[in-house]
């Protein structure tokens, strides 16, 4: 970059660190979203709820699925294989 161009995109670097830390911030987010050890805690947090009765079979059923759901993807299930072609 020379100095010209850095002059002049010098009123952008606020923006382009705050683009840089959300997509940082995005990233970590998705990482611990799909972090299989924390599903697994949150399945097995359920069957302690199960057996406790804290929570209805309704919410149980509810939260198991979203955690698998998000186990799935972790995993990479539900994707069209070959990348969509058939």
């Amino acid at each position: 970059m020379g100095l010209i161009s850095g002059l002049l995109t010098l009123p952008l670097a606020p923006l382009r660190g705050t683009v840089w830390l959300a997509e940082r911030i995005e990233e970590q987010a998705a990482n611990e979203l799909y972090d299989e050890s924390a599903i697994r805690a949150g399945l097995l947090a359920l069957e302690e709820s199960r057996e406790t009765a804290e929570l209805s079979e309704e919410e149980i059923d509810e939260a198991e699925n979203e955690l698998l759901e998000r186990l799935m993807a972790a995993r990479g299930f539900g994707e069209e294989p070959y990348g969509g072609l058939q």
